[in-house]
């Protein structure tokens, strides 16, 4: 069993997200549950990277995998932002907390928030800019396990499938007790570009994805995405980058079901019903766990950017 604070926080020009996503307030503490047993060993996951035992580089290795699994591009690393995550994992560790903002006078103080410690480890955020931040902290010190995590907690996915980011940093630090935190920090800058285009999507789990896990905890996250119930299914997701004439993901139909089964009961995250979701991205969460072994079909119709978009495809469970 480990204690999983998973922390997000996502910040996009208007003139690309009209929103600002912070799955946590400052300060630390909150959120937190057991997240449930330790999957099996995802460095034997077919294709997976080479693990290395540095929770950094594994972190960012992982991420790039996932990214690459749905069709995103991925992440250049860089040091600079390496140098931002890892003084914040360093003064979240110094200081016991979960948060995306320092407090001056602190031990390990770098910025008071994540622009503030971009600019101070010596990368320019220039307009129009995206940036983004995800953190957990476990006593899992795997940076597999801590990036698996993070893309399972659906706020934390859309931060970190976000199709226009460009580059990555990461960072971790261990307490003497063996407890990890993690902080992967990802931007894109002035002239960056479509990530996707107009009208294109991408899904994940992918289609034709084996050995997705059943159930997510919903109670680890902040904010919870699914109020008064912690076990349910695994969040299934869409994600686009474009708004135009103030529309991004509209939700016509989203189901999951068992091969030769009934739809599932779910709870839809979207922009429309969920003031935590983006306006390019949508979720589905199954409110029961899902089946071992067993694929499952899922269909998406709607509309990206005002362009119709239809979608069917199918993952296996493990």
């Amino acid at each position: 069993m480990a204690i999983h604070r998973p922390r997000s926080a996502l910040m996009l020009p208007t003139l690309l997200l009209a929103m600002l996503l912070s799955a946590c307030g400052g300060g630390g503490g909150g959120g937190a549950s057991t997240s449930g047993a330790t999957p099996p060993d995802l460095a034997q996951t077919p294709g997976a990277p080479v693990f290395t035992g540095n929770t950094a580089l594994d972190g960012y290795n992982w991420i790039n995998y996932r990214r690459a699994q749905l069709g995103l591009s991925t992440l250049a690393r860089n040091a600079r932002i390496d140098a931002a995550a890892q003084g914040h994992s360093d003064y979240q560790r110094l200081n016991n907390t979960v948060t995306h903002e320092q407090t001056p006078g602190l031990p390990g103080f770098t910025g008071a928030t994540l622009l503030d410690r971009l600019a101070n480890a010596g990368y320019q955020a220039t307009k129009p800019y995206a940036i983004g931040e995800v953190i957990s902290a476990t006593g899992n010190p795997s940076g597999f396990y801590q990036a698996e995590e993070l893309i399972t907690a659906i706020y934390h996915r859309f931060v970190m499938f976000e199709p226009v980011f460009k580059e990555v940093g990461t960072g971790a630090a261990t307490t003497s007790a063996n407890y990890t935190y993690f902080t992967a920090d990802l931007t894109a800058v002035a002239g960056y570009g479509a990530g996707l285009g107009v009208g294109r999507i991408v899904n994940y789990p992918a289609a034709n994805q084996t050995g997705v896990p059943t159930n997510f905890f919903s109670d680890s996250e902040s904010p919870d995405p699914v109020p008064n119930q912690n076990e349910v299914g695994y969040p299934i997701s869409v994600h686009s980058d474009t708004i135009r004439d103030g529309v991004g993901i509209t939700v016509q139909s989203f189901t999951v079901a068992p091969r030769g089964g009934a739809a599932l009961s779910v709870r839809l995250l979207s922009h429309a019903t969920d003031s935590n979701t983006g306006e390019t991205v949508a979720a589905i969460i199954p409110l029961a766990p899902l089946k071992g072994g067993t694929v499952y079909d899922v269909s998406f119709s709607g509309l990206a950017a005002g362009v119709p978009v239809t979608r069917s495809w199918s993952f296996t469970t493990r």
